[in-house]
């Protein structure tokens, strides 16, 4: 594994950001928990996401399907017989991997082949023949376990937006254009893992219907492409290193007309954060057939009947999340403390964006052992954390307790110290910049939403 990625997983481990799912037992393969920073972190993209593209829309609406369905929508939808990856097996060690994740004879992010067409795990080069394998996991509905009572965990979110448009649309009076959004948990039986969690087996999506009438889809594609792209660069990923990928018609889904994938420079090169699709009217016409229903929208000014055509924008909260950590990893060394000791080392800085940081402010009392000076710094604590998520912290020297608050990406941290005692005032403290000033502690909420606004 690369060594940034390295350096990322063990301080996410170590500062609360994800651990390994079920770890007392040995963990299990591409299942990861996400702490008290990570689930923080994970509500507040979002939080980002759902505030923009559904409560600041005025043609947008919210849904929240259920994870299990009818099983007659994945055969609808194309999932039982489409949804599948070409898997192959090393003969020696058994070894399963992705047949389309080898370039030029190595299979991308799996361990290190000396050559070509090499296992990764055991060097071996016999494989068997590649076959389709369907990336569903399957259960049952009822107590008893049989073909007809077979069902799967949703792989995305979009099917559930699918078979709820018409109630969508009538119950809340909509008229096209409008989407309907989602977040929630999906489900893939991954061949291929690794690379922290980029590659999981449980994972959140936030995706977004957008349904439109046929010969308007091209325009609102690019509208959703710019949108989408947009979104990522304010939630603080530099552009430079974000780029599009256009899918090769040869390489399309089966529902897809277009589609167009935003991807990120991770350090083990590009991978996709996100993608848009032209779904065309695909999906409500195989649902409207398999149903019997009719999912036709009906155009008031001309009284015309018709399907839909669906673009839709869909990302992954924790890929969006790795891609976050890494862009915001920095390691200083020596020029933000004045200790000599401390200079020798290397400071790590998370220099997230203040919309997604996990604690936002952090208060800290000078000294642990003057009672006042505590009961001022808690007090200082109960106020802010009415309106920001604050983390207290009174253990250690007051550069050490920096230096973990700037590991996690805390773009704030206060200081009470004796003058506070007297002047009612505190220091507040840049995580980007290390200036300090002293702030009136009746200011102190207005300065920091200041502060977070500019």
């Amino acid at each position: 594994m690369n060594e940034t990625m390295k350096k990322i997983m063990s301080l996410a481990k170590r500062r609360g950001f994800v651990f390994p799912s079920s770890e007392i037992y040995g963990g299990v393969e591409a299942l990861w928990d996400f702490g008290p920073l990570g689930a923080q972190m994970k509500q507040n993209i979002k939080r980002e996401w759902f505030s923009r593209f559904v409560q600041k829309m005025d043609n947008v609406v919210a849904l929240d399907s259920t994870i299990l369905m009818h099983p007659n929508v994945w055969k609808a939808s194309g999932h039982v017989e489409n949804f599948t990856d070409p898997l192959i097996e090393c003969k020696s060690c058994n070894s399963r991997f992705r047949a389309d994740h080898m370039v030029d004879g190595r299979f991308v992010g799996q361990g290190e082949a000396k050559e070509p067409n090499q296992c990764p795990e055991c060097g071996d080069r016999d494989f068997t023949p590649a076959k389709h394998f369907n990336l569903m996991f399957k259960t049952f509905l009822g107590p008893v376990e049989d073909d007809s009572h077979i069902t799967y965990l949703r792989p995305e979110t979009a099917q559930g937006m699918f078979v709820d448009f018409k109630l969508v649309q009538e119950s809340m009076r909509l008229k096209l254009p409008f989407g309907i959004a989602q977040a929630g948990k999906s489900f893939r039986n991954e061949i291929t893992t690794g690379n922290f969690f980029f590659r999981s087996r449980e994972f959140e999506i936030a995706e977004i219907e957008f349904f439109c009438k046929p010969g308007e889809d091209e325009k609102w594609f690019d509208f959703w492409l710019n949108a989408w792209e947009q979104f990522y660069i304010d939630l603080g990923l530099k552009k430079e290193n974000l780029r599009r990928y256009e899918h090769p018609k040869e390489s399309l889904a089966h529902y897809s007309k277009r589609t167009v994938d935003i991807e990120y420079k991770f350090p083990f090169g590009w991978g996709e954060l996100a993608g848009i699709a032209n779904r065309t009217d695909f999906d409500l016409k195989q649902h409207a057939k398999a149903s019997g229903r009719d999912l036709s929208y009906r155009d008031e000014e001309t009284g015309k009947k018709y399907l839909p055509y669906v673009i839709e924008p869909t990302m992954g909260i924790e890929r969006a999340m790795l891609a976050l950590l890494i862009d915001a990893y920095e390691e200083v060394k020596g020029a933000r403390t004045t200790t000599t000791e401390a200079a020798k080392e290397s400071e790590v800085v998370l220099k997230l964006s203040k919309k997604v940081a996990p604690v936002q402010v952090a208060v800290f009392p000078l000294v642990k052992n003057k009672p006042e000076v505590v009961a001022k710094a808690k007090e200082v604590y109960n106020m802010l954390k009415a309106h920001f998520a604050c983390q207290y912290d009174e253990v250690g020297a007051i550069g050490r307790r920096y230096r973990r608050q700037d590991e996690i990406g805390t773009p704030f941290c206060v200081t009470v110290d004796f003058d506070s005692l007297e002047h009612n005032d505190v220091t507040l403290r840049d995580r980007d910049t290390m200036g300090q000033k002293r702030i009136s502690i009746k200011e102190l909420v207005e300065t920091v939403r200041i502060d977070f606004n500019a």
